[in-house]
């Protein structure tokens, strides 16, 4: 039996939650990533695994207690919880900062991924043949997915549900943003700006007891979404859990070798700088709710050394490596005494 988490530790637990739930909700950025390096991805590919048949018959013959310790709910409940709240807290501060300092924001990721690189491969030891063309392989799935050009927009509902199975794919599988595959298949405004807000809003309005706003046709129609997209959701994590557990016992440098291609192979999707591509007609996705132009793509230029702003981004890409390295530091500190 594992030991009681103190307070400290499931304070700690939450507030990477908090990190976790605010990487996936950035295009780029992998939730996985952050639990990859902040040292809980495994105890969360494996505890998502625990919800299976016999989880569900302990719970269908009343025995909670032996449900709750196998399936590890107080870490579950801990790191969700979390990742829900910083959707209505940290992305909302990630969303002004993106932008009014989008430049500085990339970067600040950008050295993030970098240092997480190091993190992750630092220890990996072993880098025979098979290894490598893991690795290699791992980079030219991120290099590919960084090069597809967005779908139009689907809210249909049997759509949305498998939104909901490959966007979570940013919290399973380190180095694939959920996000960005969301504005792939066209639907990361509609499911992670519209639809979030809608449901903010509707709660809101019920709090305060205004219960007209469920006569709304377009609110409900947003709530479905939401409905249909957690469902979705809550399934992708199960199965793709069920799955890497599975691939990370019997296969675990490969799987972890292809974790560090993917990272390797999404800082294209984070290189600070670049500059959307704008149409007017058969576009790809809302820039944002209040604009009626269709972001397209977006192309990557070189900096110009000679403007103040390149030197301030390139300070803040160092900021997000020197982050990851304290963290790298705190855990050997940490483990040391």
């Amino acid at each position: 039996m594992k030991q009681e988490r103190t307070l400290i530790q499931k304070l700690t637990l939450f507030l990477k939650g908090l990190a976790m739930g605010a990487a996936n909700k950035v295009p780029g950025v992998s939730g996985g990533t952050v639990s990859f390096v902040l040292g809980f991805y495994e105890e969360l590919i494996y505890s998502f695994q625990k919800v299976n048949l016999k989880a569900l018959k302990l719970l269908l013959n009343g025995r909670f207690r032996s449900f709750f310790r196998y399936v590890n709910i107080q870490f579950l409940a801990l790191v969700m919880l979390g990742s829900v709240f910083s959707y209505f807290s940290i992305s909302i501060v990630l969303d002004y900062f993106i932008q009014h300092y989008e430049l500085y924001v990339w970067s600040w990721f950008f050295g993030m991924i970098i240092g997480s690189i190091y993190y992750i491969s630092k220890d990996f030891g072993d880098w025979n043949l098979k290894n490598g063309i893991s690795l290699l392989f791992g980079i030219l799935i991120g290099v590919a997915i960084s090069l597809m050009t967005p779908a139009r927009e689907n809210d249909n509902l049997w759509f949305v549900f498998v939104c909901g199975i490959i966007g979570v794919s940013g919290m399973t599988l380190p180095g694939l943003s959920g996000s960005f595959i969301l504005i792939l298949l066209g639907n990361y405004v509609l499911l992670l700006v519209d639809s979030v807000n809608s449901l903010f809003a509707v709660m809101t309005s019920l709090l305060m007891g205004d219960f007209e706003v469920l006569n709304d046709p377009e609110k409900i129609r947003y709530l479905k979404i939401v409905a249909v997209f957690t469902a979705g959701s809550v399934f992708g994590l199960v199965s793709i859990s069920h799955i890497l557990a599975y691939v990370l016992k019997r296969w675990h440098q490969i799987v972890t070798a292809t974790i560090i291609g993917f990272i390797v192979g999404s800082l294209g999707i984070v290189w600070p700088w670049k500059k959307e591509v704008f149409v007017q007609e058969n576009g790809m996705f809302l820039l944002d709710k209040n604009a009626d132009k269709i972001v397209e793509n977006f192309e990557r230029y070189f900096p110009d050394f000679s403007n103040s702003e390149t030197w301030l981004a390139l300070f803040f890409i160092f900021l997000g490596i020197v982050l990851i390295l304290g963290i790298d530091y705190y855990e050997k500190t940490r483990k040391r005494y």
